[in-house]
C-alpha cells in the first residue's frame, strides 16, 4: 500500500498534463469526463488507502531514505487526517467538476481542457498538502495550490475586480507563503532536519524553547492562519470569493480553508508540541485567543451582508473561529470534534455556493435586497439552501451538529456559547436570505447607501441568463447536503474518524469515541430554533436587526486596498508574538 501513496497526488497532477496537452484537440465533453474520471478515481485510491492506513504510511518518494537519521528526502505521511483530507479534497473536486460540467459557454482560447486542467491542478496541490510529512513540501504544496488558486479566482479576466479579487488574493496568501519559508529556514539552521517529526525531535534535543523557536513557530503560523483566513489574515477571503467563479468558491470555501485549519494542527503536533517547543499553555492561548476572535468578527460581518457570495464567505471566516478554538484546547476530544465538524461543513457551504451559482446565472445578481422575491418558482432550490441554512446553524442529525455537539463538549464553560451564538448568526443570515429570495417574506429591505458592495449588476458565469437550471447544477448540491447528513448518521462513521485522528495524534492510543449527547442535541436544537427565530425577526421587523451602520467600522476594515490587508497581516504576527512570549521567556 505504501507504494501506491504518491498516486494521490500524481495522478491529478498527470491528469491535469493530459488535458493541458490534448485539450485543444478534445471535444468538450471529453475534456471534462477525463477531469471528472481523474478526480473521481483519486478519490478512490484516497479512501481505499485510508481505509488501511493502520499503521499510518510513510513513503519516502525517489528511495531517498533517511541516510543515520538525517533526510532531505520528499517524505509522505499517510495517516487518518492526512488521508481524509486528500480524499475531502478530491470528492469536493469531482462536485465541483460535475457541477461546471458545460458550466462555461465558451471555454478560453477554445481551449477546453483548461478550465478541467487547473481543478486538477488545485486537487493535486491540495492532496500534497495534506499528505506533506516535512516542512519544505508541505510549502511546495502550499505554493502550488495557491498560484492555481489565483488563476481559478481570476478566470474572467476581462472583468477588472476578478483581476483585483484574484492580485489581493496573491498578494497576501504568498506574503503568508513566504513568512513559512522563512520560518522553515530558521527551523532548518537549528536541526538540520525537514521531515517534522524529526525537527520535533531535534528542538526537544535542544532544550527548552528561545528566540529562534518562537521566531520559527510566529512565521510558520502566520502562512498557516492567512490560508486558513483567521482574523485578521482574513481579508482576502471575502474579495476572492466575490468574483471566483462557483465552482471555485466551492473548493476555497469548502477545503482550502480548512486545509489551513488542518497545518496549523499538524504542524504544532509534529514540531512544536515537545518539551523543545511551544508550551501547551502558550499554544492553547493562541489558538484560543485567535479562535474566538475570528468566530465572533466572521458572524458579525456574516449578518451584516447583503452580497450573497461574501455572506457566504464571512461565514466560513466564522467557522473557522469554531475549528481553531476546537484544536486550540489541545485534546483528542476536541480533535474529534473538529474532522467531523470540518466534513460536515465541507458539504454544507459547497452546497450553499453551488445554489448561490443558480441564483447568479439565472438573475444575474447575487443581491439579497435585488432579488427580493424573484426565485419564487425555484422550490428545489429553495428546499436545499434552507436545509443548508440549518446544516451551518448545527441542526442535529447533520454532521456540522454532531461535529459542533463533540467540540462543545470538549471546550466547556463559556467557549460553548460561542458555538451556538456563532452557528445561530451564521445560520440565520443564510435562512433570512432563504426567506426573502425564495419565498418573498417580508418588505423589500430599502435600499442602504452605505453598502461598497451590494451583489447587484453582477454578469453571469454562463453565456447568457439561464432559462432553464441544468439537472447537474441542483443534483450537485442535493448530494453534498445529503453528504453532511450521512456524517451525522451513519453509524460507526464517527467512529471511524476519531480512530484516525487519534491514531496519529495520540501515538495509537484511540482515546474517544464521539457520539450524539443530549447535551449536544439540546444545544444543537437550540442553534437551530434560535436561527431560524433570529432569520424570522429579520424579515418581519427589518429595522430591529438591520443597519449596516452597527457594523461601519469593522466594514471599514475590509477596504479591499492590498496595502492595509498586508499591514494587519504584521497587526497579526505581532499578535501571535505577543500571545506566546510570555510563556518563553518563562521558560
Amino acid at each position: 500500500m505504501n507504494d501506491l501513496l504518491p498516486l494521490v497526488v500524481a495522478v491529478p497532477l498527470l491528469g491535469a498534463a493530459l488535458l493541458v496537452a490534448a485539450g485543444r484537440r478534445l471535444p468538450r465533453v471529453a475534456a471534462e469526463s477525463v477531469g471528472c474520471a481523474v478526480s473521481a478515481g483519486t478519490a478512490g485510491l484516497a479512501i481505499v488507502l485510508l481505509l488501511n492506513s493502520s499503521p499510518p504510511m510513510t513513503e519516502w518518494v525517489g528511495g531517498w531514505q533517511p541516510v543515520n537519521g538525517e533526510s532531505v528526502g520528499i517524505v509522505l505521511t499517510g495517516d487518518g487526517p492526512g488521508l481524509g483530507m486528500a480524499a475531502l479534497a478530491s470528492l469536493l473536486t469531482l462536485a465541483a467538476l460535475a457541477y461546471s460540467w458545460h458550466y462555461f459557454d465558451e471555454p478560453p482560447r477554445r481551449h477546453a481542457g483548461s478550465f478541467p486542467a487547473l481543478m486538477l491542478l488545485f486537487q493535486g496541490g491540495m492532496c500534497g498538502f495534506a499528505l506533506a510529512g516535512d516542512l519544505f513540501n508541505m510549502f511546495v504544496w502550499f505554493e502550488l495550490m495557491s498560484v492555481v488558486a489565483y488563476a481559478l479566482t481570476g478566470t474572467r479576466v476581462e472583468e477588472a475586480k476578478a483581476v483585483q479579487g484574484a492580485l489581493t488574493f496573491a498578494v497576501v496568501t504568498s506574503l503568508g507563503a513566504y513568512a513559512v519559508l522563512m520560518g522553515i529556514g530558521l527551523l532548518y539552521a537549528r536541526t538540520g532536519q525537514l521531515a517534522m517529526t524529526q525537527i520535533g525531535r531535534g528542538l526537544d534535543r535542544h532544550g527548552g524553547p528561545d528566540a529562534l523557536v518562537l521566531t520559527g513557530f510566529v512565521l510558520v503560523l502566520t502562512g498557516l492562519l492567512v490560508k486558513s483566513a483567521a482574523v485578521p489574515f482574513h481579508f482576502w477571503l471575502p474579495d476572492a470569493h466575490a468574483v471566483a467563479p462557483t465552482p471555485v468558491c466551492m473548493l476555497l470555501s469548502g477545503v482550502m480553508v480548512e486545509l489551513g485549519t488542518y497545518g496549523v494542527w499538524r504542524v504544532y503536533g509534529s514540531v512544536f508540541s515537545g518539551p523543545g517547543g511551544i508550551p501547551a499553555a502558550d499554544a492553547q492561548r493562541v489558538l484560543l485567543v485567535l479562535g474566538a476572535l475570528t468566530a465572533v468578527i466572521g458572524a458579525v460581518m456574516c449578518w451584516f451582508q447583503r452580497h450573497i457570495k461574501r455572506q457566504l464567505a464571512f461565514s466560513t471566516i466564522a467557522h473557522t473561529g469554531l475549528f481553531l478554538i476546537g484544536i486550540g484546547v489541545l485534546t483528542p476530544e476536541g480533535d474529534d470534534g473538529v474532522a467531523l465538524y470540518i466534513l460536515g461543513h465541507a458539504g454544507v457551504k459547497a452546497a450553499l455556493f453551488a445554489c448561490t451559482g443558480i441564483l447568479l446565472d439565472r438573475f444575474g445578481s447575487v443581491d439579497e435586497y435585488a432579488l427580493h422575491g424573484r426565485a419564487r418558482r425555484l422550490r428545489g432550490v429553495a428546499v436545499l439552501y434552507g436545509l443548508g441554512g440549518l446544516g451551518l446553524a448545527g441542526l442535529p442529525p447533520f454532521g456540522t451538529g454532531l461535529g459542533k455537539a463533540v467540540t462543545e463538549e470538549a471546550v466547556g464553560g463559556s467557549l460553548t456559547v460561542l458555538y451556538v451564538l456563532a452557528s445561530t448568526v451564521t445560520g440565520a443570515a443564510v435562512l433570512r436570505v432563504t426567506a426573502r429570495v425564495y419565498f418573498g417574506l417580508g418588505h423589500r429591505p430599502e435600499e442602504d447607501t452605505e453598502y461598497e458592495t451590494t451583489g447587484s449588476g453582477e454578469e453571469p458565469e454562463t453565456q447568457r441568463r439561464l432559462s432553464r437550471v441544468p439537472d447537474t447544477m441542483t443534483a450537485v448540491p442535493a448530494v453534498l447536503l445529503a453528504a453532511a447528513l450521512a456524517v451525522g448518521v451513519v453509524p460507526g462513521f464517527a467512529e471511524v474518524v476519531a480512530h484516525g485522528v487519534n491514531e496519529a495524534g495520540s501515538g495509537g492510543v484511540v482515546v474517544s469515541t464521539p457520539h450524539w449527547t443530549p447535551a449536544g442535541i439540546l444545544l444543537g436544537l437550540a442553534s437551530a430554533v434560535l436561527a431560524v427565530g433570529l432569520a424570522t425577526v429579520a424579515v418581519i421587523r427589518p429595522k430591529l436587526l438591520a443597519g449596516a451602520y452597527r457594523a461601519a467600522q469593522l466594514r471599514r476594515l475590509q477596504s479591499g486596498h492590498v496595502g492595509d490587508y498586508v499591514a494587519w497581516m504584521l497587526v497579526g504576527a505581532t499578535l501571535l508574538a505577543a500571545l506566546v512570549l510570555p510563556g518563553v521567556l518563562g521558560a
